[in-house]
């Protein structure tokens, strides 16, 4: 509709807030979007607010403390998600916390991120930017999460979910790894790092490692086999003010796949995971 809608020098990056009250207006006009806007929300990114009768209808919220706007614009579009996905099923509004937008651990969370990662970065206008053999590195995927208005962290995984390059990315703070995403191409080959036994140290020989972040190392370095993984890897790393964290993306070359295609489910590509620290 908005490819339809609007000149392609005019698309992005989303306007969720408009699109969203002037969207469910016309489609859903007895139960709208009528509100969207900051407010304190202790320990939340945002939430889906079922407004009293007699006015009825419903309010976008988002934690008026975060100050990055590509952060919030990212939180507006998941919540406009859960609005047109899951509001019948949560009549009384649906909450956030950093951990449910970010790593999508409930069923409805992972469709929220999905339809926001859809709405704000589509797959069509991404694959121009990045065609799906080209190795991205930082610079290129800050380049798509300037056109698309999210932060780099949004950017990166949209761009792991169709890359055909083998790439890992990390996310981490003071010293451990609080969560990574593999390419698919990647989980194949048995390049992923398990957390969800424990925390899981960051190797000391990484760039990540470094206690000194106030610097970028966008271009990257090479590092030998038996840093991340038994074969080198590039690995380039920033440090992400919006959430306080350090994004590492590690990419790797070419290699056959270890196991054969397996599906859960929703469709995901998935494989026994292999703690790191193990290999």
């Amino acid at each position: 509709m908005l490819n339809a809608a609007m000149p392609s020098d005019e698309r992005f990056p989303v306007s969720v807030p408009d699109l969203a009250r002037d969207y469910t207006a016309q489609v859903f006009p007895d139960d709208p979007i009528r509100e969207v806007d900051g407010a304190p929300l202790p320990g939340l990114e945002g939430a889906l607010i079922r407004i009293p009768s007699p006015r009825g209808g419903w309010g976008i919220a988002y934690n008026n403390r975060i100050v990055s706007a590509r952060r919030i614009t990212f939180t507006l579009a998941h919540e406009f998600g859960h609005y047109l996905v899951h509001r019948h099923a949560y009549p009384e509004g649906i909450q956030c916390s950093e951990d449910d937008i970010l790593q999508g651990a409930r069923t409805i969370e992972r469709e929220a991120d999905r339809f926001a990662a859809d709405l704000l970065m589509p797959f069509d206008d991404y694959r121009l930017q990045v065609p799906a053999k080209v190795a991205a590195d930082i610079e290129i995927l800050s380049g798509c999460a300037d056109r698309y208005g999210v932060s780099l962290l949004a950017s990166t995984l949209r761009w792991l979910s169709y890359t055909e390059r083998r790439a890992v990315m990390v996310v981490s703070r003071d010293g451990f790894v609080l969560w990574s995403r593999s390419s698919e191409p990647a989980l194949k080959s048995g390049a992923f790092i398990r957390t969800t036994r424990g925390p899981v140290e960051l190797p000391a020989c990484s760039l990540a490692a470094r206690q000194d972040m106030t610097f970028d190392n966008r271009a990257g370095m090479n590092l030998p086999p038996g840093v991340w993984f038994p074969e080198e890897v590039k690995e380039m790393t920033v440090f992400s003010e919006q959430y306080d964290m350090i994004v590492t993306l590690l990419l790797l070359g070419a290699a056959e796949p270890r196991w054969p295609d397996r599906h859960d489910h929703e469709g995901n590509w998935v494989a026994v995971a292999v703690d790191r620290r193990s290999r």
